[in-house]
């Protein structure tokens, strides 16, 4: 059995003298669409953060096999690319500038990122905005281009990759929303591990091959979608009743 791509074993974080994770134990495998769920604050932006790398918790993480501590940032962006909720940036960048940034971890040369980055905004379906102004792209359309962005970013030789996604529909119209989740959907079938944090649970349950249930900074349920996404959980962990069907493509519906 292969090694995971990530390896977290007893992660913990306290931030100004609050618990906000515990004991936490997952690991992200090649190939697999793993969903993070859970009602608000039950911790899965703090998880992904620790990830990311902009928190220092306790415990351990490997990340490739190696502690995360020993990657330099360049080598690591090279095999990791994270998806934020949102993007502070604010510089007047043509919509393909942005997508170019992802390049920078590889130092390849203008001549061989410029295919890449055409099929990096094909596949997020934003060439045609690559000569658009980001400040005045909609808030879906910018969250589209940094989508482009990082599929450009793991465009390399690496077979090793992961990709880490906070929210990312959340500014996307229902089309669109499966055409970004069947992006990381065709990524992990090509064995990259990706990580997606999703409030909608038919999301959830239709593009995630593992699903992550956290409450109060803790691990409540891992599995399958339908050994997570029972209705008794989803009544404890979202104070919601829901009724459990079977879509004609055999994926969970929660009604």
């Amino acid at each position: 059995m292969s090694e995971a791509l990530l390896d977290i074993k007893q992660l913990s974080l306290t931030l100004q003298h609050r618990q906000l994770l515990t004991n936490i134990n997952l690991q992200l495998d090649a190939g697999e669409v793993t969903a993070l769920i859970g009602p608000n604050g039950a911790g899965k932006s703090t998880l992904f953060k620790c990830i990311a790398g902009e928190h220092s918790p306790c415990g351990q993480m490997r990340l490739f096999g190696r502690e995360r501590a020993l990657w330099s940032r360049q080598a690591l962006a090279r095999q990791l690319a994270v998806l934020p909720q949102q993007s502070g940036l604010q510089f007047p960048f043509l919509a393909h500038e942005v997508v170019s940034l992802g390049r920078i971890p590889h130092g390849s040369s203008e001549h061989e990122n410029q295919p890449i980055i055409k099929q990096a905004m094909q596949q997020a379906q934003v060439w045609h905005l690559r000569d658009a102004p980001y400040p005045r792209l909609s808030g879906g359309e910018k969250q589209r281009v940094h989508f482009a962005r990082i599929l450009a970013q793991l465009t390399s030789n690496e077979k090793q990759r992961i990709l880490l996604l906070d929210e990312p529909t959340s500014a996307l119209d229902l089309g669109q929303q499966h055409v970004l989740l069947a992006e990381a959907r065709r990524l992990a079938d090509e064995g990259c591990a990706v990580l997606v944090i999703v409030h909608d649970l038919n999301l959830a349950a239709r593009y995630g091959d593992q699903l992550v249930l956290l409450h109060n900074g803790t691990i409540a349920s891992v599995g399958r979608p339908e050994q997570v996404l029972t209705p008794a959980n989803v009544d404890h962990y979202f104070g919601y009743k829901a009724q459990l069907l079977q879509s004609p493509s055999g994926h969970q519906v929660l009604v």
